[in-house]
Order: C-alpha cells, then sequence, then structure tokens
C-alpha cells in the first residue's frame, strides 16, 4: 500500500435501512398471501361444504309413508327420503344448502301431504349417513343426476318439480336444464359461487374458485316455469342474486319475502303459500 489510512466505510444511512425492511416485509406478506391462497385452493372444499354426519345406525323415527334409500354411485353411498303418498300428482326432488343433513331438512313432510305431492331428498357425500367425500363440481352434478334417474321414471305422466334451496340451487339449475322438468323452483339462490365470492372473499382471485356453479348459465337454458323465492333480509346471498337470475329466465316468477333471512323463509306463510300456488299450477 501506499501509507495512506483509508477512509472509515460509512453507516448505513437510515433510510436505506428502511427500505430493507420494507423490502423484506412486503417478501413476507406475498409469501404468506401465496400460502393463504395455496390453502384456498386446495382447502375450499372446507369453506363451501359444511356437512354433518349421522351414525350409520341413526334412526329417523319415520312414519309409514317416509322411506329411506339407498343410492350407489362410484366411490360413495347416497342416503335419501323419500315421502311416498298414494295417489300423489307429482314429485319434488329436492336438493338442500351446504349444511346440516337429512334429519334437519327433512322436516314439513305435512306441507307436501297437503299439496299431495312426494318428496324425494337425498344427502350429498359426507353428509349425514351417505359415504365418501366431496371432489369436484362435476362429482356433484354426476351424483344428483344418479339420484334423478332413480326417481323419476316412479313419476311418468305426473309433474316432476325440482326444487334447490341454497347451495342446491346451481345443482337444481343445471339438472333442470338437462331434463327440463315441469316446474323449477329455486330458494335463496345465486348467480354464481363466484358472484359469492367476489362478495364475501374480494381478497380471492375468482381463478382459484374449483366449484364455480353458474346457476345463471343453467338458468339461461331452462324453457319451463321457473319460481325465484328469496328473503327480502337475507344476507348471505342477497335478493339482487334473485332478480339478476330472473333477467337471465324471463318466465320466471319472483317471490320476495320482505321479511325472511336466510335460514327463515320456510317459516313465513307469504312463502308456503307461493309454494303451494306453485306446486298447484296457479
Amino acid at each position: 500500500m501506499d501509507g495512506k489510512t483509508l477512509p472509515a466505510l460509512a453507516p448505513p444511512r437510515p433510510a436505506y435501512r428502511g427500505l430493507r425492511m420494507l423490502s423484506g416485509l412486503v417478501v413476507v406478506v406475498l409469501v404468506l398471501y401465496a400460502a393463504l391462497l395455496g390453502a384456498v385452493w386446495w382447502g375450499q372444499e372446507r369453506l363451501i361444504f359444511h356437512p354433518e354426519t349421522l351414525p350409520q345406525d341413526h334412526d329417523f323415527g319415520l312414519p309409514a309413508d317416509i322411506h329411506e334409500t339407498w343410492l350407489d354411485v362410484p366411490g360413495a353411498r347416497l342416503n335419501a327420503l323419500h315421502l311416498r303418498l298414494p295417489h300423489p300428482d307429482g314429485v319434488v326432488f329436492f336438493l338442500h344448502g351446504n349444511a346440516g343433513n337429512l334429519a334437519s331438512w327433512f322436516v314439513n313432510a305435512d306441507f307436501y301431504r297437503r299439496a299431495n305431492f312426494d318428496l324425494y331428498m337425498v344427502d350429498f357425500r359426507g353428509y349425514g349417513r351417505s359415504s365418501g367425500h366431496i371432489d369436484s363440481e362435476a362429482q356433484l352434478h354426476a351424483d344428483v343426476r344418479a339420484a334423478w334417474d332413480a326417481v323419476a321414471p316412479l313419476y311418468a305422466g305426473k309433474k316432476r318439480v325440482i326444487y334447490g334451496r341454497s347451495l342446491g340451487t346451481a345443482l337444481a339449475a343445471v339438472l333442470a336444464a338437462e331434463v327440463q322438468p315441469e316446474l323449477t323452483i329455486l330458494v335463496s339462490p345465486y348467480t354464481s359461487m363466484t358472484d359469492l365470492a367476489r362478495e364475501h372473499y374480494r381478497w380471492v382471485p375468482t381463478a382459484l374458485l374449483r366449484y364455480p356453479l353458474r346457476t345463471d348459465l343453467a338458468l339461461a337454458r331452462v324453457h319451463g316455469p321457473v319460481v325465484l323465492a328469496h328473503g327480502g333480509r337475507d344476507t348471505l346471498i342477497a335478493p339482487a342474486h334473485s332478480r339478476r337470475l330472473q333477467a337471465v329466465a324471463p318466465q320466471a316468477q319472483l317471490l320476495l319475502v320482505p321479511e325472511a333471512g336466510h335460514g327463515d323463509i320456510q317459516e313465513f306463510p307469504a312463502y308456503l303459500d307461493g309454494l303451494a300456488a306453485a306446486l298447484a299450477g296457479r
């Protein structure tokens, strides 16, 4: 060396240290966000479906006109209840919501007895006494179609009604577009699960959704009578969804129950009267 003393290195400037800390924080946030999106992708069944299981020896305590049946599908066995009257005018094929099971959904048989309609309701995979678990939207539609194909032939020449409630409305709309029943009833419906995700989970890219459940696209292909019923105070699925669905199915009748919410619409006479009128063809 030339004998000169090298100057000491200056300590990092505060602004530089702050920038490094901010960059590190951004990286951490992005990693956590990516991990969260990965969890959504792989675990969205747990976000959408909330089954309640029943022991295999569960006793529904059924009256004589309600029969417990089973349906074998690939990889699972589905449990169903079937109200069968002596001389029904038709059947209501009922697809229930995302929580509970047959024990909590099959609770209003007297209404259908008075209307003189049989009622068929199946538990999805993993619900109630049904085995298996839900893996895809295609699987759901295939199971629903298998249940329909097992029941519908019993009602040749009679009124076949496909009824969907909440989660089940997209499944009902797709089935109705395929088989064109005499009546389709959608209660507390949504235009699509994609739209619901935008409303409730704005931070999740909709491209991650493996269950788009497009009620709107299917309903546009239903040619027969349609009834849309919605609670005016529904905060989970806003009544605007029914109004948008009515726009794609102009023949649809909208039954709005102003005081009802999402889970209690069946407690209001206006809904029950409207449902009875639709079943009777009035």
